[in-house]
């Protein structure tokens, strides 16, 4: 799961973070333990996590559970995956895996990340106009309100 997180930042934000964020030598041990965190603490056991794998690899995963800020809310906090899979449906998959479709659900995208936009709108999330700036990147806050899931 690391290995997927630091190579998809790495591929998706080379250019929007700085380069010596990418490729700390740190990166993939932080990762890990994140990783092992998030699926060991009592606090994620409300949260659910999904991994996609391509012929045994991993190649994406996902996670979504309540929102830090309103617990009422859903909150997608990842969905990574690796660039030579962008366009696979894969996505799509993990998105449906982890959301309930029957829930508001929130997440933050980086405004410099067209493709990432246009994909999380096909699935009938739309920007509301919330930002914030984390490490230097603006993100801006989608919100998808209950109803069918895009399987596209």
């Amino acid at each position: 799961m690391a290995r997927v997180h630091v190579e998809s930042w790495q591929e998706t934000y080379r250019g929007l973070v700085p380069d010596a964020v990418l490729d700390d030598p740190g990166f993939p041990a932080a990762r890990e333990r994140q990783w092992l965190n998030t699926l060991t603490d009592q606090r994620w056991a409300a949260h659910r996590t999904a991994v996609a794998e391509h012929h045994g690899p991993l190649v994406g995963l996902a996670m979504a559970g309540p929102s830090d800020d309103k617990p009422d809310l859903m909150h997608l906090y990842v969905l990574y995956l690796l660039a030579e899979h962008h366009g696979s449906g894969t996505g799509a998959d993990l998105l449906h895996a982890v959301i309930d479709p029957d829930k508001r659900t929130t997440l933050w995208v980086a405004e410099r990340n067209p493709r990432a936009q246009a994909f999380y709108r096909k699935h009938g999330f739309e920007l509301d106009g919330g930002s914030k700036r984390e490490g230097g990147v603006l993100d801006l806050r989608m919100v998808r309100h209950p109803g069918p899931l895009s399987r596209t």
